[in-house]
């Protein structure tokens, strides 16, 4: 990981090791969200990774970016899961103008935190979650099953059905009649507050629609982005090799990150899964290396061995999971 690069993935490896793991088990253990580690991050700047320079965010590049979230998914997962949220909202408003605009730079600057519920449009059958006009507004109705950070998030990305047709919109992730949630008991990353949404008719404001896109048009853009979560697991066995601290590890974590970086979008399923069946690997060998003591709830390698099986269905395609079971077989 030579070679320059922006001062915000120094800043959050400096974090990530004093602060985030130094917390990591208890943030762990507390099933609550790790409220003040944010608001820390958020003074940081490091909620503008995901942002332009020219509405307050870093700026970064997309290669920055990566080495950012691999270095805060190395020093807490949970923490990292919720951060990372943010990332979708945060992009999706960054050119918008009006209301849009000013939530923008609220995102921008961490004013303003984000989640996103849209992991129900890769389910077979019927959609989960559609929408319908309203007049000149929009109604929401079905499940969003899970949506991570609830109680920390200001705001939602909403991905709904219309037919062929997906509706993005942003919505305040306040519980009302008409939006229910209710909390998921993880087993791993438990203290991200992940929990699964109903609407009921809720109504959203025409202002706050983001976007509207064809289903087959927006796949293959999704497809093209699955570079980004492969860096959570590159932080998770990058971690791991550390602990491990003879070596053990960094010539296929290297190759790894290198596979993510190079791959083009029919490649990076691939990609994805060498990473998390790295992961994997890796943080069984954490375990076994540390015998007993790695199954005592204070210890790490048990807390990094349920993170690295988290990794292998968060953001899970089928491709990815079909290569998944090739390479763990």
């Amino acid at each position: 990981m030579g070679g320059s690069h922006h001062p915000t993935v120094d800043l959050a490896r400096k974090f990530a090791d004093e602060r985030l793991f130094a917390e990591a088990l208890i943030t762990d253990a507390s099933g609550e969200p790790p409220f003040a580690l944010l608001d820390e991050m958020s003074s940081l700047g490091l909620f503008g990774t995901f942002s332009p320079s020219s509405i307050g965010g870093a700026g970064l590049e997309p290669a920055d970016r990566h080495l950012v979230v691999e270095a805060i998914a190395g020093g807490c997962l949970t923490t990292a899961f919720i951060w990372m949220q943010h990332a979708a909202p945060a992009a999706a408003t960054a050119g918008a103008s009006g209301d849009l605009g000013l939530k923008a730079v609220e995102l921008a600057t961490g004013r303003c935190r984000g989640g996103v519920a849209f992991a129900h449009l890769l389910r077979a059958g019927d959609p989960m979650l559609i929408v319908e006009r309203a007049g000149d507004d929009w109604m929401l109705s079905g499940v969003a099953p899970y949506v991570t950070g609830w109680g920390v998030i200001d705001v939602l990305l909403v991905a709904a059905r219309l037919e062929s047709s997906i509706v993005w919109l942003i919505v305040d992730a306040q519980e009302s009649s008409t939006m229910r949630a209710s909390p998921l008991s993880l087993a791993a990353v438990n203290a991200s507050a992940t929990v699964s949404i109903e609407f009921q008719q809720h109504r959203v404001d025409a202002g706050r629609l983001v976007r509207i896109d064809q289903f087959t048009d927006w796949l293959p853009a999704y497809q093209a982005g699955l570079r980004a979560n492969g860096s959570l697991a590159l932080g998770v066995a990058s971690r791991c090799v550390s602990l491990l601290s003879d070596g053990t590890f960094e010539d296929e974590l290297r190759e790894a990150r290198l596979a993510l970086d190079e791959a083009g979008v029919d490649g990076l399923p691939e990609a994805r899964a060498r990473a998390t069946a790295l992961a994997v690997r890796v943080a069984s060998s954490v375990v076994a290396s540390q015998g007993g003591r790695s199954m005592i709830v204070d210890n790490h390698a048990q807390r990094l061995a349920r993170e690295a099986l988290f990794l292998l269905v968060q953001g899970q395609t089928a491709e990815i999971r079909q290569h998944q079971m090739q390479m763990l077989a």
